[in-house]
């Protein structure tokens, strides 16, 4: 299935190197797993990672123009089939005349099959780039933890202490009285 990184990143297929890396963060931050608590924004972040890690790369991103432009071509004209009326007549017809067409209705089989190869590499990339990330934020989180425990668990004997002292003091006067 042809997957639009464009689309992911939500950026124009004449996008700069720059703009792809300030959408990749854009996005990064606006799914990232602590600005959305309670949400499971893995498999968003995972097609983030996977489209930013193929646009960045200048061949792999020319490979993939070429794709892009039989992949835009298929759907400008599914949607002027669907206009015209004539889309289901037409889509048997072409079933039949043209089985050998790269094209599979809303599935495209790719012209290059290093292009494909690269785009499974990119997919499994961002799968175990998201796991990282996830982990990174559970090590993160646990390490910031057990520091606040152990912070609070040095200075508890000293507050204590201290309302130890603030008590016996308070007692001393009430019974002084």
């Amino acid at each position: 299935m042809f997957v639009d990184y464009y689309q992911i990143l939500k950026i124009e297929p004449t996008a700069s190197q720059e703009d792809i890396k300030k959408a990749f963060r854009r996005l990064a931050i606006k799914y990232h797993p602590d600005k959305n608590p309670g949400i499971d924004t893995t498999k968003q972040m995972q097609l983030i990672n996977e489209a930013y890690l193929f646009l960045k790369d200048i061949e792999g991103r020319t490979k993939y123009d070429r794709e892009y432009q039989f992949y835009t071509q298929y759907e400008q004209k599914q949607k002027k089939n669907k206009e015209e009326g004539q889309y289901k007549e037409r889509q048997s017809t072409e079933a039949k005349a043209e089985p050998e067409k790269n094209i599979i209705r809303k599935n495209i089989r790719f012209q290059d099959e290093t292009l494909k190869n690269w785009m499974n590499n990119a997919r499994e990339q961002s799968v175990d780039l998201a796991k990282e990330t996830i982990e990174d934020l559970r090590a993160m989180f646990k390490a910031g933890a057990n520091a606040a425990i152990d912070k609070v668990g040095s200075m508890l004997p000293g507050y204590l202490g201290s309302v130890a002292i603030m008590l016996i003091i308070v007692i001393l006067i009430k019974t002084c009285k």
